[in-house]
């Protein structure tokens, strides 16, 4: 005979740990999923999302006659741009947090940083997911198979915008950057200019200098004093037979010519 009453005690240990596993289960989530909410978000208000369901959600006007067809209150044109426009705030979001997940992890690997901002970003990030699948599905309610391309499109935008920011960061800074040149080339004429003058000024005093010196000079030298010439006809040759040649002046020659005389 089956006896009942050993069975309960097991069957009723088992339906209280569950009840009370259930209970504990149920009340973790509802406390963690009300921390969630009071976490400070990620991400500031999707400003595109929000004007997006703004025009989608628009009454249309009425019109004076019941049997005419309601206008819609925003075109389809507009609809098209506005759901563009908040795929491209998605990507731009998407890739601060591709950037931003590996170093919030290892921070919160080493300790630096607390649970809080971790459970913030994947809160951010499933956010997105939900993000995306809104809008393929807004996309294909559009146009067929748009919410294949619309990304891609979406992308293109965010390209020409960043462009287009950094240009007119540029174009913002042109008129700084001229007045800046204008100052420098202006500097650098002064220096070239005071450069020549000092040149100037430098062979202006050379010359006096050089000037001064000659004509001191000019002044300082002695008149040149003629040094006396005898005439090549006044020195004579004397040969005589069987001896050498005798040079001498034209009075020596004189007198021994007159010695031979008296002899």
């Amino acid at each position: 005979m089956v006896d009942w009453l050993g069975l309960a005690v097991p069957f009723a240990y088992l339906g209280i740990l569950i009840g009370s596993l259930a209970t504990f289960s149920s009340l973790y989530r509802k406390r963690k999923a009300a921390k969630a909410s009071t976490l400070t978000p990620w991400f500031p208000f999707h400003l595109q999302r929000d004007i997006y369901f703004s025009l989608l959600h628009l009454e249309p006007s009425t019109s004076s006659s019941s049997k005419e067809k309601k206008s819609p209150a925003v075109p389809e044109t507009v609809l098209k741009a506005a759901l563009l426009r908040r795929a491209t705030e998605a990507i731009d979001r998407v890739m601060v947090i591709r950037e931003q997940k590996q170093a919030l992890a290892l921070l919160l690997q080493r300790g630096s940083v607390g649970d809080d901002l971790w459970q913030r970003f994947l809160r951010a990030e499933k956010e997105m997911e939900d993000e995306f699948r809104d809008v393929v599905s807004e996309a294909n309610s559009y146009v067929p198979s748009w919410g294949h391309t619309i990304f891609q499109s979406a992308k293109e935008m965010a390209t020409n915008s960043t462009f287009r920011q950094r240009i007119e960061e540029h174009q913002s800074t042109l008129t700084e950057e001229r007045e800046w040149w204008n100052r420098k080339k202006a500097s650098i004429q002064e220096g070239f200019m005071k450069e020549l003058e000092q040149e100037g000024t430098r062979g202006g005093s050379n010359t006096k200098n050089s000037s001064s010196a000659t004509t001191a000079g000019q002044s300082t030298e002695a008149p040149a004093v003629p040094s006396p010439t005898n005439g090549s006809d006044d020195d004579a040759v004397l040969v005589e037979s069987g001896g050498p040649a005798v040079v001498g002046t034209s009075t020596s020659g004189g007198g021994k010519k007159k010695k031979k005389g008296k002899k």
